[in-house]
C-alpha cells in the first residue's frame, strides 16, 4: 500500500518469461528488493526501487540458476540471497554487502539447494534452510563461523520440501 493505504501496483520486469520463485523485502529506508527466477535465460535477477524508480539487474546467468530465491535485507541494509543452481544441482549465495554483486557455492553434495529460506541473524551471519534432494533431507548452512557449515538437521523417510527459517 502507499502512505494514503491504497494499493499500488507495479510492472517491474517485463524482459520474458520472468518473476518466478519471487521473494521480497524491505529495507530500513522503505526501499523494496526483490529476487527472482529469468525462465527464459535461466538467470537469478534482482529488482530494487531504492533510486526512487525501479531497477532491474541480473545477478547470477552462469548455467540455468536462481530457482527457489529467498532474500533477506540485514542490518546495513546490504542484500543476501540464497537459490537453486539447476545445471549443478547446487545450493548458491549471493551478496552485495562488498558493494557490487558476489556470488558463492554454498553446498554441492548431491542434488542440494531446492527450497530455500534465508535469514540473517542480528550479528549479520546468514542461515539458510533447503532441501537435499538426493537424499530427501532437510539441511541447513550457515557462515556465523566464517565460512560456511552445512549439517544435516532431519534424515528421516522424506523430510525438507519447502523449507522456511525463522530468528
Amino acid at each position: 500500500p502507499d502512505s494514503s493505504g491504497s494499493g499500488v501496483s507495479s510492472t517491474i520486469d517485463t524482459e520474458g518469461d520472468v518473476g518466478l520463485y519471487t521473494s521480497l523485502a524491505i529495507d530500513s529506508n522503505g526501499a523494496v528488493h526483490i529476487s527472482y527466477y529469468d525462465a527464459a535465460n535461466g538467470d537469478l535477477k534482482y529488482a530494487t526501487d531504492s533510486s526512487g524508480s525501479w531497477v532491474t539487474s541480473t545477478i547470477d546467468s552462469e548455467g540455468s540458476v536462481g530457482m527457489d530465491t529467498s532474500l533477506a535485507v540485514d542490518s546495513n541494509d546490504d542484500v543476501h540471497i540464497s537459490y537453486w543452481d539447476f545445471t549443478n544441482n547446487d545450493l548458491k549465495y549471493a551478496t552485495d554487502s562488498s558493494g557490487s554483486w558476489e556470488f558463492e557455492e554454498v553446498d554441492s553434495e548431491g542434488d542440494v539447494g531446492i527450497y530455500t529460506s534465508l535469514v540473517v541473524d542480528s550479528n549479520g551471519a546468514v542461515h539458510i534452510s533447503y532441501y537435499d534432494a538426493t537424499n530427501n533431507n532437510l539441511k541447513y548452512a550457515t557462515d556465523s563461523s566464517g565460512s560456511w557449515v552445512t549439517s544435516t538437521i532431519d534424515s528421516d523417510d522424506y523430510v525438507g520440501k519447502y523449507t522456511s527459517l525463522a530468528i
